[in-house]
């Protein structure tokens, strides 16, 4: 069988979106403090060799094989190794599904910075993908019970999610949040302990790769030259809005627009558009990144106010912005063929309705089976490193190694004076 454009594409975004990995791992190491920045980078890193493994193993199974459960989950051992699939192009969108998933769980390190064992998130990652994000993929896009044959699909329309407003960012963000009450706040946690990213530059490369990866992940899966040539320019401007948004909000509430509001509000539009990408025009597309900009920008600071400590804003941009994304689709979406569309297009509350429940049944979803995996890792071999191990940085207790050598060798580093220092 000849390779076609297609596939090439196909190929071209999955490399795409698994550069996005490396990308949040600047990112977020651009955000953290300097004595956990190679943490942070290597909590994703290790997402990408535990969950390659996981997905040929048993979790492309577990999303696209036989329904078991009632729709819930598809059968792991269907596919298990792959090995049905090999002399086939099949393999083509497997791996492209499994970037998706290795993104997905990265993203939730964010929140639980400064003080997370390493080991512990090794435990942590293949669980989540197995229990969560692989049956939450197959209930969405593998014919579950989200989907158009499913039961909910079935009782309340079939919500759109063309590339991950449930399945990636509300799964991640609201899973970050549930490890976040299970971990604890950092001893330092609160507006007076706030600390500033140590390293803005990284976290503005760590953006760029982002936004250039998003065009693969959001592309991908496009049918026509039509639709592709629509998620692309929606892709281009919900994060531009997304962007000028933030950076306003920022300058009326605080009197100055910041380098690292414009990085969190272009990946705030990125979020939001994502579910949406392929069924709003350009300028629905203008809508969802203003609003999230905004809605995002405000939530960031509730963490203070509801005493959860999620250390690089996961829950602020990708929980809030991915719930936006998801229910505007719900006012946006263009008619299909001169019928349906959004509530703004005439098509009535249907397809509202269709995202409001998939949105909710996500977040009850991903709550309950985050809070059965993280309070058993925290009950037995402990998700928390020691008061004194934070205090020093996870880079050394954790890695034995340091972001930054000061002088003659690593042994001249002090993280604690120059955390102070900073």
């Amino acid at each position: 069988m000849e390779l076609t454009a297609s596939d090439v594409w196909v190929m071209v975004s999955a490399a795409l979106v698994l550069l996005m990995t490396p990308g949040l791992a600047f990112f977020y190491g651009g955000m953290a403090r300097a004595k956990a920045a190679l943490n942070m980078v290597m909590m994703s890193f290790i997402s990408i060799g535990l969950v390659g493994v996981v997905w040929a193993l048993w979790g492309y199974g577990m999303t696209s094989a036989p329904a078991l459960l009632g729709g819930l989950v598809g059968n792991p051992a269907e596919d298990f190794g792959l090995m049905s699939h090999v002399g086939t192009p099949d393999l083509i969108g497997i791996g492209f599904g499994a970037t998706f998933a290795i993104i997905t769980v990265a993203l939730i390190s964010g929140a639980v910075a400064d003080r997370t064992r390493f080991g512990s998130w090794s435990v942590f990652v293949p669980i989540w993908v197995t229990l969560v994000y692989c049956p939450l993929a197959f209930m969405v896009w593998g014919g579950g019970l989200l989907s158009a044959d499913g039961a909910i699909g079935r009782t309340f329309g079939e919500a759109i999610d063309f590339a991950g407003g449930t399945v990636v960012h509300i799964n991640a963000g609201l899973a970050a949040l549930v490890l976040v009450y299970i971990i604890g706040s950092r001893s330092d946690f609160g507006p007076k302990g706030f600390h500033k990213p140590h390293n803005i530059p990284l976290v503005m490369i760590g953006t760029a790769m982002l936004w250039f990866g998003w065009f693969g992940f959001n592309g991908g899966a496009a049918g026509t030259a039509e639709e592709a040539g629509l998620i692309w320019v929606n892709t281009m401007v919900a994060p531009a809005a997304a962007m000028l948004a933030w950076l306003v909000t920022e300058r009326v509430r605080d009197g100055h627009a910041t380098s690292i509001g414009a990085a969190s509000g272009v990946v705030a539009g990125l979020v939001a558009i994502t579910p949406a990408c392929a069924s709003v025009s350009p300028l629905g597309a203008l809508l969802i990144g203003v609003v999230a900009g905004i809605g995002s920008a405000l939530a960031v600071g509730l963490k203070y106010k509801f005493g959860y400590d999620d250390a690089l804003d996961v829950v602020g941009v990708h929980l809030v912005a991915g719930i936006i994304g998801t229910v505007m689709i719900g006012f946006l979406a263009l008619p299909t063929d001169g019928e349906g569309g959004g509530l703004f297009y005439g098509g009535g509350a249907g397809q509202l309705v269709a995202q409001v429940v998939a949105t909710l049944f996500t977040l009850v979803f991903t709550g309950v089976m985050t809070a059965i995996i993280g309070l058993a890792i925290a009950k037995t071999i402990g998700f928390r490193v020691s008061a004194e191990d934070e205090a020093r940085g996870v880079d050394l207790s954790e890695h034995s190694e340091s972001a930054y050598a000061f002088g003659e060798g690593d042994a001249s580093y002090d993280p604690i004076a120059e955390e102070a220092r900073v």
